[in-house]
């Protein structure tokens, strides 16, 4: 199946894991690790005096073709850097499925990034993926969000957050909710995609499960993860489940009845069921169906 065959307004984003840009060979394991996405990284995972290597080797491995479905991105270094030219000039000409950039702090910002890969070249599948990692940034989220129809994707930069904000990592991530909810809002008000964070503790399978169904139960798409042993369960957690997909049927067929009875309402297991049901029920089924295509 080739990567067009999916509906790109549908793909699904529910696991997107950085890769090391330095690192040969965790591009090449990137290959075989079923993460629904990429990001291959110029940044923080590569060190001043590799960049321009890491450069070179993440572009080849973004155009190759050799990733599968997995969406392939590219994260480089941010507006202020003495990279970040260099970084989208060379991606915007290996046409990745987005570039990825931190620290995006306006809508300036937005189009400072979208000027220079239409300078580049980029091709229109070149998206822009928005890091929000600043309090400023989380105050402005819907003003970046609507920033360009280039971008389509908010990625929550939670660790940074924290940072700014003084704030411990505790469970639950109280001290962060304030900001990820302006962002879940700017997200659906502009018809985003968003990502929530990273979770740190790779050896804590049971906290970073209970953060996914979070992160599912408040209305990210997916979650950005730092190690592939948090794919799988967060492919798990992030897909609607078999009784969701039933049930979501079940509202369909009964809403179908009810329509050709002449009804605006329906029952199903003995709640009523309106319009704004149904379109859930759809999305939960298109969804379901997108990530059946991923194989």
């Amino acid at each position: 199946m080739t990567d067009s065959a999916l509906d790109v307004t549908l793909r699904p984003r529910r696991s997107v894991l950085y890769m090391p840009g330095a690192n040969e060979r965790a591009l090449e394991k990137a290959k075989t690790i079923p993460a629904d996405a990429l990001i291959l990284d110029l940044e923080d995972a590569v060190a001043p005096d590799a960049k321009p290597a890491a450069r070179e080797r993440v572009c080849a491995a973004a155009s190759s073709g050799e990733y599968g479905l997995r969406e392939v991105t590219i994260r480089v270094n941010g507006l202020d850097t003495q990279w970040h030219a260099d970084d989208v000039r060379a991606a915007a000409a290996a046409g990745p499925a987005a570039v990825v950039v931190p620290k995006i702090g306006s809508a300036s910002d937005v189009h400072a990034v979208e000027k220079a890969l239409e300078a580049g070249g980029a091709p229109d599948h070149t998206k822009i993926w928005a890091m929000v990692e600043t309090p400023d940034a989380f105050f402005r989220a819907q003003e970046i969000a609507s920033a360009s129809e280039r971008l389509n994707v908010l990625v929550m930069g939670t660790n940074d957050l924290a940072k700014e904000l003084h704030a411990e990592h505790v469970p639950g991530r109280a001290p962060l909710l304030t900001g990820l909810g302006l962002a879940l809002l700017a997200a659906r008000a502009a018809g985003k995609v968003i990502l929530d964070g990273v979770y740190n503790d790779v050896k804590n399978l049971e906290g970073f499960e209970a953060e996914c169904v979070q992160g599912r139960q408040m209305g990210f798409d997916g979650k950005t993860l730092i190690h592939p042993g948090q794919v799988d369960p967060c492919n798990a957690v992030f897909a609607p489940t078999e009784a969701q997909v039933e049930e979501s049927r079940a509202i369909l067929a009964a809403w179908d009845e009810a329509l050709a009875e002449g009804k605006g309402v329906a029952t199903v297991n003995g709640r009523m069921i309106e319009n704004l049901h149904v379109e859930n029920a759809k999305r939960i089924i298109a969804v379901s169906e997108a990530i059946a295509q991923l194989g």
